[in-house]
Parts: structure tokens; sequence; C-alpha cells
């Protein structure tokens, strides 16, 4: 340091008179000669000189040039600032390429005048306002209007306007509904209903027509039918085959009751709904099994979330519950599938060729892919054994192709992505990896738009008599007699108290989703009319708001029984 003060005089000179450069670091300033640095007083400066090489280390790495010395062999003078003789000079290189770029395309403009108008007729459209340019006697705040309304007619732009009108409107629902101890699902259900013609269009029809068009339903559709698939997948996924095998004894009587006595009390009621309510040329074998199959649906998710938030899933009524509503799905799912082959075939033999193609799936699927399924899994995995970007390519692109394999079969894709979830493996971190991402981003995202979808199909203005409220009302009570009776009553017989009985009977009249997504696949496959559709989903969620009070009741009819076995 003693060295460098005495210097001090005679290096800014040098320095001044070579040209040096000046370096910025945090504020502080150093000069840097040929041959050694001076700096401010600054700290952070200073610790820089302390630390500096020895002069002559120093001198001879430097004699070639400074600028080349701080930029590769001392990475801590990172605020680097040029001279500014430097600075001018990009600039001015700058200017020059800019203007060489603009006389290049102002030239190539001006050329380009001089050719002729091409006489070829390239479209026959007419053009808009927009498109042609200002109309004389329009004002340019019409013009602007008018080119913000032809922007927004855009099907890209219609498209995330009403992804983002449906996201927003389900989750808000869905959190109202929480408030009141109802599943966000029933809330879900009624976005999709206040977004349909039932009220949206009811109380703003131009604002309905401009939002939801009948020419952007087909991208919805889409979207919300990969939405359910998905979902789907995760309902086979989180059903555990072999807890099933150990308590099929005990629920398989209750699970089966809760069918067959709500399935024959729809196909009876079919006797008096086919004629009025029936889609020509819908036969009435097809129509009675298909109101059978949606009279007889439980939603396992749905029951399975009401268990989850009520801390049930552990307790005796839910495990119970979980059980009979999964072989309950199963069965129901069966049935559907076999009705959808009858119902898409143009004769017996068509019909009996697809369920053969089915059942040959079913048990290539189940015995020979899901005892596999575990060691393919594997493989994907990363070298620390998580699940990565490869094993959630390879699941999606498996559950795609087996809905791809079903919807060819003449059976609805969502079977074949259910059946994905079955063989998937029945333990580790790769299920639930899968779970948590496909879940959130399905239920998030794509079934609020499934919702949306169904609500734009009913519409509850078909329902204007007296008439139609009272078979609607009259569903209703068919519905829950038959399935809450139903597996009361059995579960009774088998040893269950009243109360528990009536619980679990609460529990598998829930329908929800699942009973939506039936419903949809009979109105595209022209077996349910809009009208006897509008009823169905009135059923639907009329019985799925029931499971709540209910249970709530039989919570009630516990506690007083208690009370009155054990008075305080």
């Amino acid at each position: 340091m003693l060295i460098i003060s005495l210097a001090q005089p005679i290096a800014i000179k040098i320095s001044r008179f070579l040209g040096t450069a000046r370096i910025s670091l945090h504020g502080n300033f150093a000069y840097l000669p040929f041959f050694h640095i001076l700096a401010e007083e600054r700290p952070a400066v200073r610790s820089f000189v302390h630390k500096a090489p020895p002069p002559n280390a120093l001198a001879s790495s430097m004699c070639v040039s400074p600028l080349a010395w701080f930029r590769r062999d001392n990475p801590r003078l990172l605020g680097l600032t040029w001279p500014r003789k430097t600075n001018m000079r990009r600039l001015l290189v700058y200017a020059l390429i800019l203007a060489a770029f603009g006389l290049g395309i102002s030239l190539t403009l001006k050329q380009g005048r001089k050719l002729p108008i091409p006489q070829t007729v390239v479209s026959s459209l007419p053009l808009s306002a927009t498109e042609a340019g200002s109309v004389p006697g329009v004002e340019p705040s019409v013009s602007l209007v008018e080119n913000l309304r032809e922007n927004l007619q855009d099907p890209l732009t219609r498209l995330f306007v009403q992804l983002i009108l449906i996201i927003v409107v389900a989750r808000l629902c869905g959190a109202l509904t929480m408030t009141i101890r109802q599943p966000a699902v029933v809330g879900e259900m009624i976005a999709g209903i206040l977004l349909g013609p039932s009220l949206l269009g009811w109380l703003w029809p131009d604002v309905f027509r401009f939002v939801f068009p009948a020419s952007s339903l087909g991208s919805l559709r889409l979207f919300s039918q990969i939405g359910v698939c998905l979902f789907m997948f995760v309902v086979g996924m989180e059903l555990d085959l072999s807890q099933l095998k150990q308590q099929a004894r005990r629920a398989v009587l209750v699970s089966q009751a809760s069918i067959l006595l709500p399935f024959l009390m729809g196909m009876v009621s079919a006797l008096f709904l086919f004629s009025t309510f029936a889609v020509p040329p819908t036969t009435f074998p097809t129509f009675a099994l298909f109101i059978g199959v949606s009279m007889s649906i439980t939603a396992f998710p749905v029951l399975a979330r009401i268990l989850e938030e009520r801390g049930l899933t552990r307790s005796r009524l839910g495990v119970t519950a979980l059980i009979c509503a999964a072989m309950n799905d199963v069965t129901a799912w069966c049935v559907l599938a076999l009705v959808v082959a009858i119902a898409k075939a143009r004769s017996v033999a068509s019909a009996g060729f697809n369920i053969g193609l089915v059942l040959l799936f079913v048990g290539v699927m189940l015995f020979w892919i899901k005892p596999r399924s575990q060691r393919w899994m594997d493989r994907s995995l990363q070298a620390d054994g998580k699940p990565g970007k490869g094993a959630m390519a390879s699941v999606v692109t498996f559950v795609f192709a087996s809905a791809l394999a079903t919807d060819v079969m003449g059976i609805h894709a969502l079977f074949g992505a259910f059946l994905a979830g079955v063989v998937m493996p029945a333990h580790g971190e790769l299920r639930e990896f899968l779970r948590l991402r496909l879940e959130h981003f399905s239920s998030v995202f794509l079934l609020p738009l499934f919702f949306a979808f169904t609500g734009l199909r009913t519409q509850f203005g078909l329902l204007n008599d007296t008439s139609g409220w009272l078979i609607c009302a009259a569903l209703v009570v068919i519905a829950t007699a038959g399935k809450l009776g139903g597996a009361m009553l059995t579960a009774r017989l088998t040893g269950v108290n009243w109360t528990d009985s009536f619980a679990l009977g609460a529990l598998m009249n829930t329908r929800g989703l699942v009973e939506l997504i039936a419903l949809n696949i009979g109105y595209d496959l022209r077996i349910l009319s809009p009208r006897i559709f509008a009823m169905l989903v009135i059923m639907a969620l009329v019985t799925t708001c029931m499971t709540g009070p209910l249970l709530t009741f039989s919570d009630y009819l516990r506690a007083r029984k208690r009370l009155a076995v054990n008075p305080a």
C-alpha cells in the first residue's frame, strides 16, 4: 500500500495518457493502468485492492490487454462500464444498421407499388368493414367498436371467454355449497345449470347466444370428454380390487340389492315414459335398460369425498359404504356398456360381436396387463426411483389408448379410461403422483367444462306444465325409494342397526357426477329426449343434495339413541 500511495500521482498521469478503462463496482471506481490498480477510498474497492495479486504478476498478466484481464481473470468485477468513445461507436453502428434496414424496406415497398394488381380471385367471401378499410361516413369510434366485436367473434377468443367464465362460476358455486356442508361437486353441477339456457339464456338471451353460440359447443364437448376420461381413470385407480375380494361376502348383498331394486323400478317406470319421452327410432329394451341404469348408479367419487369431509372414511359405516359403492359402480358400468353396445349395434349379431370384443379386452387388461403393470411402470421411473415426465407421458398415452380401444369397439371411451385406472399398480409413489396431478387438473379445469356442457343441454323451460314437474318429482321418489330403501333394508337383514342402515342407504343414494356422465351418454346416443334428460338431471342433483342432510339426520338419531341408553 505504501508503494501504491507514493506512485499515485505518476500512475494517474500514465493512465490518462494511455486511455484506461473506467470500471464501476457498486458505485466505486478503479483506474486501470497497464501495470497496477488504483482505487478510491471505498470499502468495496479497497478490499479488492488488498486482494490484488503482486505488482509483478499483475503487470505481466495485464500487459496484453487490461480489458481482457478483467473479462477473463476477475469475474468479481461485473459492473463493467466501457469507455464513452466505445459506447458512442456502438450507438453509431446500431443507428447505421437500423437506417440500412429501413432504407431497404422503403425501397422494397416503393418498388412493389409499381407491380400490377393480380387478377386471380383468391376468395369470393365479402370483406368486412375492418378488412376493407375505413368506410366513408363511419366515425372512427364506431370502427374501433366493430373491430373489437369482430375480434371477440374469433373462435379462440370465444373459447378463452368461455373457459374463464366457466371456471370462475364453478369455483364460486363450489365454495358456496361447501359453506352449507354440501360437496363442491354439487356447486359445480349447479354452476353448469346457471350458465345454460335455464338461467343465463332466460335472463340475458343475447349474452348467452354471444358467449355460447351453437357453433362453439363442439370444442367444449371435446374438452369435457377428455376431462371425464381422466376423471374416470382416477376413479378406476382408486378402486382397490384386493379389498373388494376380502370384503365381497359382506358387501355384495347390500351392493347388488341397491342396484337390482332401483333398476327394476326404473324399468317399470319406463313403461309409462317410453311413448312420450323416447327418441325415435329407440327401441323399448334400450330405453328401459337405460332408465334402469340411471336409477341404480352410485357416485363413488362423490361418496368418498363426503365420507372424507365428515371423518367417516375409516369407520365401519364408511368402509362398508365405500366397498358397496365400488362394487355398485363396477356392476352399473358393465350394464351400461351392455346397453351402449346394444344401442350402437344395428343387429343382434353386431351387438354380440361388440360385447365379445369388450369381454376380451377386459380379460386382457385384468389378467395380462395388470400383473405386469408394476414392472412396466418401474422402468419409466427416474434414477432416484421417483416418477417423472416419462412416467406421466406413459400413463397418459396408455389411458388414451385404452379409451380409443373401447370407443372403436362400439363402447364409450370412458370405459377404457376406467379400466386403465383399474389395472394401475395398487401401491407405491406412482399411484399418489398420478392421482394428485391428474385429479387436480381434471377437477379444476376440465370437469367444470363438462358440467357447463351438461347445463347447456339442460332446458328446464321444457318442463312448462304441471304434468312435467309431477313426472320429475315421481322420478326423484322412485330413485330415492329404490336406492335408499333397497340398501337400507338389505343392510338391516345382514344385522346392521336401523340407524346405520339408514345412513348407508343415504350414502348409496348419492349420484352426482357419475350420473351426469351416464345421462350424457344416453343423450349422445339419442336414447333420451331433451325433456326426460332435464328431468333426470334434476333427479341426480336432488338425490346428491339429499345425502348431507340425511347423514346429519342419522347423526341426530344416533346421538338421541345414545342419550336414551345412557341419560346424563
